[in-house]
């Protein structure tokens, strides 16, 4: 079977995407927690945790895509099964790397046949179209 790998337009369209339903799910929760009285802070900073650093690794391992990469129709599968998710591990360990090296891992899918960003390389992913 043949698999077609994203452009990186496609990539950071995917990725703005995120972002944007990121802000507007901090915005929303945010807004329901001033309705109640006396929210604690660290109520407050682990739904900020949950939604900046957890959503992307849990998506990714339970549905093999974020909303962003859903709404792109592109997949992060393993790269020895293209059938097969990636585990909460490995989409941990991605999102660490991506969010450290930034746009310099994604501008390097242009030096790999599979289009794999470092972060991808690192935990052995692959991100794939869905088509």
């Amino acid at each position: 079977m043949s698999f077609e790998y994203p452009t990186i337009q496609i990539r950071i369209k995917a990725a703005v995407k995120d972002v944007a339903i990121l802000l507007f799910a901090m915005y929303c929760t945010s807004e329901l927690l001033n309705t109640f009285e006396n929210v604690p802070d660290q109520l407050r900073m682990y739904l900020f945790i949950f939604f900046f650093i957890l959503y992307e690794p849990i998506m990714l391992s339970c549905f093999g895509n974020t909303l962003g990469h859903y709404f792109s129709d592109i997949k992060v599968k393993c790269e020895s099964n293209y059938e097969k998710n990636i585990s909460l591990i490995q989409a941990i360990i991605r999102f660490l790397f991506k969010f450290f090296l930034g746009w310099l891992s994604l501008l390097s899918i242009t030096s790999t046949e599979k289009r794999q960003a470092i972060h991808d390389s690192v935990t052995k992913s692959v991100v794939i179209l869905d088509k």
